[in-house]
Parts: structure tokens; sequence; C-alpha cells
């Protein structure tokens, strides 16, 4: 079954087929390209839904608050099939949640707050008693599943029908129940993907709404390697409101605690607990509403949401989704929202695929960061108090897996839309502010969640600098993140939630200081070598910020600190390895060992030094011999590729630390090898159909990597603005930034190997671009051809500079 203005994704047998492989290179262009004119036609929200992508099909807007998609279930209340509880591979639901976060890693992530469920049949026992979701549930077939940019719909074998649309802080959905069936809709305030410490709900007959909120938080607080039963995020750090009102009475209401089911009550309240399985099963709390389908089947709702009060979401949702509006009408208007943010990059000339998979790709990076703030302008801070917009910005923002991002989706945020990083880098600092002055690594909405390793918040910041971004305080903020990396704070010798999720931020400070790298015995962290190279990438992007604010002082303190991945370079076996504090190399090395570091192996972070790429090459003997050794990172033993992941000595296009790495040929004097090798991994490690991620999306940082790849040029290094080159898999790409400045490159082909550039008109030699294009815009010509030119843009004075 269709609906007008929803485009089936994804239907029947070609439904089932998880494509990887894009189409071939389209043939040379002749007459002038003709560049996408409606983007959002091309997105597929279902990709990255399988295959350990996490991405989720639901309904939002760009860098929305709300994002209304189905929580599936494998017959576990407590648990859900992917860490944002959608998959592709399972077909049964258990109701439709208001929050969701894109492609976070841990299982669950975080959100999925307050599932509603069309539900046909008697209200007769507690949900929350159904803890196999064998009754409160329902299977549905993909053929009767559609989503694009703000819409969803699905009809569930039940019978029940729902779909939905969305603004940005609230939806509208059309519930569609069998007539004369018994139909209702159960809100289960309790059951956000982690559980929850505390859940209301409030049924107004009179009113025909109902209201609630959740107590809830949790993010990565049941991950094994983030501290057991003593992980710090095993917490509540956000409150979330919703407010829903329809457009007919109700004929039944109830509601439930735990296994106590209670007809015609009108309130309830209680949470589940941040455990799972036996240890959570059977509790929590919610409500129902039921309607009479004797003559009339078909149910309206409209719901916002709030971090801030009950009001405020009411207020978000009188004023964004007001009475009298459909999904037909909101789902327009939010996927002309969408085009608007699409068409910021506009591209023509390449496959229907290729296409298919870029603006995707776009469409994922620009979920986040998040709306945090009401219409009012308040919004929920990182201590759970309530706090106002500062003048002149246009929104909070939150959300920000920072260790993941900092590599590629903050450089397209910031490109496409300068002007939201700058809120976002706001909404950081006073984030920072409100959490005693630390700039937490993982932020989920503004709250502190300590996952991951590292100091992303600086290289984020100073990335943001280079490229122009200027709408914060900026020396404010670069004195804080210089305060957080010369004074150690309070919880740097805490081991608490170690080794995933160490509560201390910039751990062991003053013995890092004194060691010149992170001891692996001692540093509180999760691994010595990953923290020193996180470390002193920070510690170069804060010193190139400096340089460019004529902080002439901290430039000169910040950069040598920028080598200390030098001191946890092992030359005896040519890899960075775990050193311990009395300068002895941790014992057992091989180049496949994750002692040391972090969701990563040293044959991967050894190439993490994108900030000194000569003098990484100068240790293993030269550039040439460099070039040779990341050779065997993308081929095997054989010679044959291995860029798909899964072997802890070759490259891994599902994990971050590494992705960068197929750029660095540049700086090693064989830029082809980048060509070759970034067009591999394009056209077999991404794809489209609910497969077509390689990994995590991260909040849209394997997205964004695909968008870079794809219209032929990368980020050089963090904390900089200059661009790598590779080839573009389009004929022409045009970016927009929101500032007005305006990118335009251009292709005869998109064959795999450049045979020569032009930059504004004038011979480019060199296989990367100066800032300048970024933060004033410009013209790129590319020319291209089947067999590689190994000797443009390799002599010495063409190598991207560095250190």
């Amino acid at each position: 079954m269709s609906i007008p203005g929803i485009r089936r994704t994804l239907t029947g047998a070609a439904a089932l087929l998880v494509g990887l492989t894009l189409g071939a290179a389209a043939p040379a262009e002749a007459a002038p390209v003709a560049l996408v004119t409606d983007p959002a036609a091309y997105v597929d929200p279902f990709v990255g839904s399988t295959r350990g992508g996490n991405t989720w099909p639901g309904a939002t807007r760009p860098f929305g608050m709300i994002a209304w998609s189905p929580t599936a279930t494998t017959g576990d209340q407590t648990s859900a099939p992917a860490s944002n509880g959608y998959d592709w591979n399972v077909t049964r639901l258990r109701g439709f949640s208001l929050t969701h976060v894109n492609g976070a890693g841990c299982s669950p992530g975080a959100a999925g707050d307050v599932p509603i469920m069309p539900y046909v049949g008697p209200v007769d026992s507690s949900p929350t008693a159904d803890t196999k979701d064998a009754k409160y549930a329902s299977s549905f077939s993909h053929a009767n599943e559609s989503a694009t940019p703000g819409r969803y719909a699905v009809t569930l074998d039940s019978g029940a029908r729902a779909d939905v649309a969305v603004n940005t802080r609230a939806g509208v959905g059309d519930f569609t129940f069998p007539a004369g069936s018994e139909a209702s809709l159960l809100f289960r305030t309790s059951n956000s993907l982690n559980g929850s410490e505390d859940a209301s709900i409030t049924i107004s007959p009179e009113r025909r709404t109902v209201e609630g909120w959740v107590l809830t938080g949790g993010f990565c607080g049941r991950r094994g390697n983030g501290g057991g039963a003593t992980n710090p995020n095993r917490r509540s750090y956000y409150k979330v409101y919703f407010s829903a009102a329809f457009d007919r009475d109700f004929a039944r209401t109830g509601t439930w605690q735990n296994s106590t089911l209670t007809p015609d009550s009108l309130s309830a309240s209680g949470g589940e607990g941040y455990l799972t399985g036996a240890d959570r099963a059977g509790k929590g709390s919610g409500g129902w509403v039921g309607f009479d389908t004797t003559t009339d089947s078909d149910v309206r709702m409209r719901v916002g949401i709030s971090y801030v009060s009950l009001s405020g979401a009411a207020a978000n949702r009188d004023t964004e989704v007001p009475d009298g509006v459909t999904p037909s009408t909101v789902g327009e208007a939010t996927r002309a929202a969408w085009n608007a943010e699409l068409k910021r990059i506009r591209v023509g000339g390449g496959t229907e695929d290729r296409t298919k998979a870029f603006y995707t790709a776009v469409y994922h990076s620009l979920m986040q960061p998040q709306t945090m703030n009401d219409l009012d302008g308040q919004y929920l801070g990182a201590d759970m108090k309530t706090y106002r917009i500062r003048p002149g910005q246009k929104a909070a923002y939150g959300t920000f897996s920072g260790w993941d991002q900092y590599r590629a989706q903050i450089q397209l945020l910031g490109l496409l839309r300068p002007d939201v990083a700058g809120d976002m880098a706001t909404s950081m600092a006073d984030f920072a502010a409100q959490n005693g002055g630390v700039w937490d690594r993982w932020l989920h909405l503004g709250a502190p969640t300590h996952v991951m390793t590292g100091d992303p918040a600086a290289p984020t910041l100073a990335t943001w600098y280079a490229m122009g971004v200027r709408n914060f305080d900026s020396r404010a903020a670069l004195d804080s993140l210089v305060r957080q990396a010369t004074v150690q704070n309070p919880d740097a010798l805490s081991d608490a939630g170690c080794p995933g999720q160490c509560k201390g931020q910039r751990p062991t400070l003053n013995t890092y200081l004194a060691l010149k790298y992170a001891a692996n015995d001692i540093c509180h962290c999760w691994g010595g070598a990953a923290e020193t190279l996180e470390n002193s990438l920070a510690d170069y992007s804060l010193a190139m910020w400096a340089q460019r604010a004529g902080r002439g002082d901290l430039a000169r303190q910040f950069r040598p600190r920028g080598d200390y991945w030098k001191n946890t370079y092992n030359p005896a076996v040519g890899h960075q390895a775990a050193r311990r504090a009395d300068g002895s190399w941790q014992a057992g090395f091989t180049p496949s060992t994750d002692v040391g570091f972090a969701q990563g192996s040293s044959a991967t972070y050894t190439w993490m030094v994108p900030q000194n790429v000569s003098g990484l090459a100068t240790l293993m003997g030269g550039r040439p011999a460099a070039a040779a050794r990341l050779d065997s990172l993308f081929h095997d033993e054989n010679g044959n590729w291995a860029v798909l992941g899964g072997n802890a000595l070759r490259y891994d296009p599902t994990n971050e630390p590494g992705i960068h790495a197929p750029w660095l040929y540049n700086g090693l004097g064989q830029p082809w090898k980048t060509q070759e090798t970034v067009r591999q991994i394009v056209d077999t490690a991404y794809g489209t159909g609910p497969g077509g991620l390689p990994g995590n999306d991260d909040l849209g940082t394997m997205s964004a990597w695909y968008v870079f790849a794809a219209i032929g040029m990368f980020p050089q290094v963090p904390g900089r603005a200059e661009m790598l080159l590779g080839s573009p898999v389009f004929t022409r790409v045009e970016i927009n930034r929101s500032n007005n400045v305006r990118l335009t490159i251009n292709a005869g082909t998109t064959d795999k190997y450049v045979q020569s550039t032009r930059l504004n008109g004038s011979r480019l030699t060199r296989s990367w671009l100066p800032e300048s294009f970024v933060q004033r815009g410009g013209t790129l010509d590319f020319t291209l051809g089947t067999t590689a030119n190994t000797s443009w843009a390799t002599g010495p004075a063409d190598l991207p500079k560095d250190n």
C-alpha cells in the first residue's frame, strides 16, 4: 500500500537485496552538466539500517529535536535489535519513539524515548508485563513500509497503520485501524532504549490530550568495556516531556504500572531502571487511549516534545504543527526544508546509484547536531538546569560524538553550514561551563557521557575557526580548552568508567606533560598510545587556532606538544605501541594488538598522524618506504584489495582512527594511489540499500567521509582548512556555503585518475587545495583519465604542507 507524497524506497524482492557495489563510471559529458534539482528524491532513509550502520528510517528535519521512528523487538522488551532500535532484518515493532541518535555504536545506543504503539485488540493486561513483546507488538512487511525525508509510514500485520511527519520539535501522525476493531494507542512512557529512572503520564479526556515525561539517560551504560556495574552512565541526565493532542474523543482510557493494569485510570508513574533482562523486565509505566472505530477508524495526533517543560512541549506542538495540519502538509514542508539543505551541495554527471548514495550521505550528515531549545529559547543544560540561548544565537545545539565526528562530519558541517557550526561551538562552550569547565568528549544532548578517548572538542572548534566560522566567542572558547589541556581536572586520576568511558578528560594530565606521552600502565585512559596520538592532534589543533588568532604565546606552547606522538612510536617494531611509565614498552607486541589503543589496532593507529606525515615517513625510512608500508594496509599478502574490514592488519572502513589513511599517499608523493584507493572504498565498502554503510554511521561521520570522497577532496588535518585531492565521481559539483561562499568542481569524466588540475584557471601542480578555497571560494577543474599519471603532484614542492 502506498500513500500519496511518500516515495516507496524499497519494495518486493528488490527490497531484500542489500546492495554494496555502485554503478560504473559515467561517460564523458559533452553538453553542460545538469545538476540535480530535487536531491530529496535521491535520499533513501533505509541506507545503513543493517550491517551495523545503526541508522533509522523515521521522520526528522535538518538538525531536528524530534525524530519519530520505529522501535523493533526480537522478543526482549528491555533491549532492541540495533543501537537505535531499528534493524532492516527485524520486522516486528513495539512502538514509534520520538527521539533518536543517528548511528551510535553502543547497543542500545541512546534515546528511543516514549514509544507509541497503535494496537488492535483489547488492552486487558499490562503491556509492561508483556516482557517478550509477544502481545503488544506487531510484525510487518517491508512491502508495506515507506520513508522519505521528513515522513515515514508502515502498515502493520495487525491492520493498524502509522503515517507520521515532523517539523523541528513536533510531529503529526495519522493512525488508521481496521473498521470495527478495538483500537488503542499505547504510550510506553518509561520504555526508553536504555530504560529510565522515572516516568509519568497524564490523560485528559476533556482536553483530548496525553502528556507526560521520562527521566532517563544511560548512553553506553551497558557496554562491557565501560566499567560494568560501576559504569558512570547508568544514570539520568535528561528529562524529555511530550504533549499529544487528538482530533477526536477517547472511547477508553487506562494506565499501568509494572504488572498492574488500571482501566479508566488517567495517570501513572514509575521507571524501569537501567539494567536489562530479568533485572528490568516487567518494570515501568504507561497509559493508553482507545477509540470507537464503528464509523471512523482514523485517528490524528499532534505531538510536541521539550527538554524543559510540559508547557514548552505543548507550545512547540501548537506552533509547529497547528490544528488542521496533516502528515502530507507537514511532510511536504519538511521535505522542502531538506531540499534546501541538500541543495547546498549540488552534483551532476554521476550514476544513479552514486547519486543516491551521495544525497543519502549528506542527509545523514545533517541530522546532527540536534536542536535543543524550545521556541521560546529555553534549553536543558549539561547540569539539568534550564538556560536560555544567548543574544544572536539562533539555536542551542547538542549531541556530539567527538572522537568520531572531528575526522569528517564537523568539516562537512563547517563547509555547508558555518552558521550552525558557530552556534554549536557556542553551545559546546556553554555546556562545558555548566560542567565545571570540562569539555566532555561525547555529549548526548548537552550531557557528558565520557565515551571514547582524547580531547575532540579542541580539533573541532579549531577546524571550524580555520574554515572561517566566527559566530562564537572564540577567544573565551580557546582559553577554556587551553585550561583543560594545561590544568589537571579533579577526575583525571579516576578509573570510573574505564576503559571505554573514563570519566577524566585529559586523564593523568600532569604525568602526561612530564613524560610527554600517556603511560599505558597508569594513564586512567582507554589506551596510552591512542591517548597520546589523540592529544598530540588536539594540541596541534590548538596551536593552529592560536596562531590564526594572533596568540603566538599559545601557539609556541602547544606546537611542540603536537609531536608527542613520536614518544609512543617504537622504532624497534616500526609501530605505535603501548609504553609504560618507566619508559619500557608493553610486552607481547604485534601489529594487530589493541593493547594501548581504542577500537583499533596498532596497524591502524600508527598512521594517525595527519599533522606530520613527513615526520612519520622519516621514522619509517623515507616516503617511498612509508608508501610501501601503506600499500600493505590496503592490500593483502597477495596484492588483492583489503578495504572492507575484518582484519586487524588491514584498513578498517567501519571505524574512525584510520579513515584518513587513504589520503596519506598525497603526502608521500604518490597521489595516484589515493585516487585508486579512495575509489575502491567508495565502490565496494559503500553503496545503496540497507547495507550501504560499512559500519556505525557515528552521527554522520561515515556518511561525511563518503561525501568528501565523492567530490574528490578531503580535509587534510583537523585544525586547518586545506583539502587533499582525490578524484570526483561526478562531473560537476557546486557548493554554496551558508555564508555565500561558492565552490565549484568540474571534471569532464568520472574516470579514476587525475591527469591535471586547474585552480581558478591557473595550472595546479599540487595534490591539495589552499585554505583560501574553502574560506573564499573558487573553481577547481579536473582532467581525469583511465590510467595513473605518476608524475602529477609528486615533486617535493607540490606535497601537502605539514608540521
